[in-house]
């Protein structure tokens, strides 16, 4: 998910994107733990930066908030 499609959603949205991803982190890497690998190893990396770009752009809600 690229960081404009981020930028314009809500802070309840954001928030419930960072815990769907977080969710998702969690089991690919039960997934690589438990068995011999993961299909798609590029996923976890994918997850990780959605997660950082959410927060991201939650910092920056607060901040505009904040002046507003």
């Amino acid at each position: 998910m690229e960081y404009q499609e981020i930028k314009t959603k809500t802070a309840d949205e954001l928030s419930q994107l960072v815990l769907n991803s977080k969710k998702e982190l969690f089991n690919l890497r039960f997934q690589k733990a438990a068995s011999a690998g993961l299909e798609k190893t590029h996923r976890a990396k994918q997850v990780r930066k959605v997660i950082a770009r959410a927060k991201t752009a939650q910092t920056q809600l607060k901040k505009q908030g904040k002046k507003g």
